[in-house]
């Protein structure tokens, strides 16, 4: 019995030498398909990056034509961030009144699109400061291609300085009325001109991304706003119908007496 006992053991030791043997082996070929699965996905966006730096800049002579058809089109810009459900949340009514004067807005990214890109506010001449343009520019910290060991550096941002004209600094004015309790928004929300010169946390920059990838690619869908022109064909419908019904309403009441 106990012969028996010891072969057993033995048995089930070789057992489970060999499932863990075939289980290791296993492991090792996926971890080798692993490999090559990541290998094609790292080809296919070095692919992915060359077509889009190809129709980048297929679309810029595109955008410029674009952007010199909005300058003859007041406020155009403006009335797209008004109208921008997100964009809007920030702009102060001073800030409103200075982006009057913006006549252009252009996003350009770097030649690897991976690594940033730049917004860049142009305006006209105006009383509030001396700049034609302000540009803010972020650093995603995105690895090279062609350096595939270097370690990605954290998110950064920079903007243009701002040269306000005297008594017009909308920074300071925004932050007296915060101060005495006049501010209308919550002082939690940064309004625009504290969005751009705020560099803190390029990584979390909601407004930048909205601005790139939502408003720039499609800006008429925000200033047109469909909707405003739907109420207004409702409304006169609407008063033409409620006409209608109550004719109708007592046409039938005489035809009931």
């Amino acid at each position: 019995m106990a012969s028996t006992a010891k072969k057993q053991k033995v048995d089930g030791e070789e057992n489970q030498r060999s499932v863990d043997e075939k289980e290791s082996e296993a492991l090792e070929a996926i971890d080798n398909f692993q490999g090559e699965i990541d290998a094609l996905n790292e080809k296919a966006s070095d692919e992915i990056l060359k077509i889009e730096q190809k129709y980048n800049k297929l679309r810029k002579p595109f955008y410029e034509k674009r952007n010199e058809a909005i300058k003859k089109i007041p406020n155009f810009w403006l009335t797209a961030f008004i109208n921008h459900p997100q964009i809007s949340s920030i702009l102060e009514e001073d800030e409103e009144e200075c982006l009057h004067f913006l006549e252009a807005v252009e996003v350009e990214e770097f030649e690897d699109i991976r690594s940033g890109y730049r917004i860049h506010f142009h305006f006209e001449e105006n009383s509030f400061f001396t700049n034609k343009t302000l540009t803010k520019e972020f650093h995603l910290g995105a690895v090279n291609g062609k350096d595939k060991e270097a370690e990605a550096t954290q998110p950064t941002s920079t903007n243009t300085k701002i040269d306000w004209k005297a008594g017009r600094n909308l920074l300071e004015h925004l932050e007296q009325q915060r101060a005495s309790g006049k501010r209308k928004r919550n002082s939690d929300y940064k309004s625009f001109f504290a969005w751009f010169t705020d560099n803190n946390d390029p990584a979390c920059d909601e407004v930048a991304e909205l601005i790139k990838d939502d408003l720039w690619p499609n800006p008429l869908q925000y200033f047109l706003v469909p909707g405003d022109n739907d109420d207004i064909e409702v409304e006169g419908d609407e008063d033409i119908g409620e006409e209608e019904i109550e004719e109708e309403e007592l046409g039938d009441s005489g035809d009931e007496n």
